[in-house]
């Protein structure tokens, strides 16, 4: 039998799930001593997997903030548009691993991207996946599946307005520079952080690439665009500049799919505020998070990734070797 670390992910009707550090997906009943979402446990892999409870003790909100990042380096290097984007700017953007541009959209497309998003969570636009923080079935008012909603993905095919941000033009253009080739998309997503306990929790210090869905031969870019203002005390972007150069790092199940708490270089941390409209491009083996939001304000994001068109998909082999614990029998 084989022991692994995972993680309590989520709760559906009479089981919960978990992540373990290989990358592995379990279910079991739920127990009248019911585990937390977010708390460690070991599950011994046989014919039929079973738990153990780990005594470890959960972070709070708080103790995440003021351990895990800092708020007192802030990014000062910043580009008007698109357009003043320079040779200089991509250079940096190689060695540093981001570039942040104060605005890529205009007033219009950042209402009209926010519009789209409530007609989304609303029902007014269906088919795109929603990411509620509680049972759909227990929001009765617009306002408790606005607080409730954490993500929103795959959305570009049914919303017109945020279809034009992932191929706007300056944004492909600046794609093209960094790459010297032209970009492929490969996915949309919403990161919304309602001013809510739970939806609007931290994102953990992660690699976009240790997501299976984006492992890549060659680096991604990921490129961030505030909606709202995304500010020191609402859950705005931290980098942690040139970690992009130290390749792939296994990834563990903690409180999300995350580089282990131990290994963040959290005395580098750069914090990057943006304006609505603003936006942050950077590389896929970028260290970033985002902690939680303290704010009483909503601090909507659209986050979309992409690739050089020569690029190829890592195989399965290939993404479990660098990015988890299954092959490098790796620890947190």
């Amino acid at each position: 039998m084989t022991r692994v670390k995972g993680m309590v992910h989520s709760f559906e009707d009479d089981h919960f799930k978990v992540l373990c550090d290989n990358n592995q997906w379990f279910e079991f009943p739920i127990p009248g001593d019911r585990p937390a979402v977010g708390e460690r446990i070991v599950v011994i892999v046989g014919d039929q997997p079973v738990y153990e409870r780990l005594d470890a003790k959960l972070l709070s909100a708080r103790e995440i903030a003021d351990t895990l990042y800092r708020f007192d380096q802030v990014e000062t290097k910043r580009i008007p548009t698109a357009d003043d984007v320079t040779e200089e700017d991509i250079q940096r953007f190689a060695e540093q691993g981001y570039l942040v541009i104060d605005q890529l959209l205009n007033e219009q497309e950042v209402a009209d991207a926010l519009q789209a998003i409530d007609d989304i969570i609303q029902l007014r636009i269906v088919g795109p996946r929603l990411q509620f923080m509680k049972k759909e079935s227990q929001l009765n008012t617009p306002e408790e599946r606005t607080l409730a909603m954490r993500k929103l993905h795959r959305f570009i095919d049914f919303a017109p307005a945020l279809h034009h941000i992932c191929f706007h033009p300056g944004l492909q253009r600046v794609l093209e520079r960094v790459f010297g080739e032209s970009a492929r998309f490969l996915e949309d997503q919403a990161i919304l952080k309602p001013p809510s306990a739970e939806a609007g929790g931290e994102k953990p210090w992660h690699q976009d690439m240790a997501y299976g869905q984006l492992s890549q031969t060659k680096m991604i870019c990921g490129v961030w665009v505030a909606l709202d203002e995304a500010s020191l005390d609402n859950g705005c972007m931290h980098v942690i500049p040139g970690t992009h150069h130290q390749g792939a790092v296994p990834h563990f199940a903690v409180r999300d799919w995350q580089i282990c708490d131990a290994h963040i270089e959290v005395e580098r941390d750069v914090a990057i505020p943006l304006k609505p409209g603003g936006a942050l491009f950077f590389a896929g083996m970028l260290h970033h998070g985002t902690p939680p939001n303290f704010s009483g304000r909503r601090r909507q994001a659209l986050q979309f990734h992409y690739c050089p068109d020569s690029s190829e998909r890592m195989t399965p082999k290939q993404f479990k070797e660098v990015f988890t614990s299954e092959m490098s029998g790796a620890e947190c």
